[in-house]
């Protein structure tokens, strides 16, 4: 979607999701990585590595329906995913199975299969994979391979793990704000002037929030090991 098209409130929404996301790493690392934090996580932490997920995957669904070429980008996002979890099994650090990026890459992928239902379908459709998310979340299987939908087998480990169920879900509940708040394609915040600095910046990291994701580990851990050198 070129600039001039976009929708400014989602790109800030999805830069504040991205920032957050940093920050959850940071502390992680800092945190399990690093002797520098205590092990006990503080509340903000739980709600911003919990919610913020799921915020996520409903400003994608919404965008989903006001953008074109989902299956390229579907495409190139599952791809990034794969270069990821190869990175971290070269790396020897915990792998990542099915990460943000692999579910999103799918999610893209598989909303050509709905993208003609009308809101009603989606509503239902993203409510009941929600749900058998959150049923599947607590139960265990022999099945190893049932991980991309939320079945894991007992050991099962993943650095980073979005499975399908609930996250599919949600990007579809997601998809029906966006047939329901933007009909027209066009800002419902028109009275917001996003070129001041600070929501452009948020705009900006959501504009670019798969770089932003690939690159901020590797930077993380640098400027950790460096300040702590």
């Amino acid at each position: 979607m070129k600039p001039e098209n976009r929708i400014p409130e989602l790109d800030a929404a999805r830069g504040i999701c991205i920032l957050g996301m940093v920050i959850v790493h940071l502390v992680y690392d800092l945190t399990e990585l690093y002797p520098v934090l205590q092990r006990e996580y503080p509340p903000i932490f739980l709600l911003v590595k919990d919610w913020g997920g799921i915020a996520f995957f409903l400003i994608s669904g919404i965008a989903v329906t006001l953008g074109r070429r989902h299956l390229r980008r579907g495409l190139v996002v599952f791809g990034c995913g794969m270069l990821v979890s190869a990175a971290m099994d070269l790396s020897g650090a915990m792998p990542i199975r099915f990460g943000v990026l692999h579910c999103l890459g799918l999610c893209m992928l598989l909303w050509e299969l709905f993208k003609n239902a009308d809101t009603r379908m989606l509503a239902a459709a993203g409510i009941l994979f929600a749900v058998l998310g959150s049923a599947f979340g607590r139960t265990t299987v022999s099945a190893s391979w049932l991980y991309p939908l939320g079945l894991t087998a007992p050991g099962f480990q993943s650095a980073d793990f979005f499975p399908l169920l609930p996250y599919f879900g949600y990007f579809l509940l997601g998809a029906c704000l966006g047939e329901l708040l933007y009909p027209n394609r066009r800002s419902l915040l028109l009275k917001v002037d996003f070129t001041k600095p600070f929501p452009h910046f948020f705009c900006l990291c959501g504009r670019h929030s798969l770089f932003i994701y690939l690159i901020h580990q590797p930077l993380l851990i640098l400027t950790i090991e460096a300040l702590l050198a």
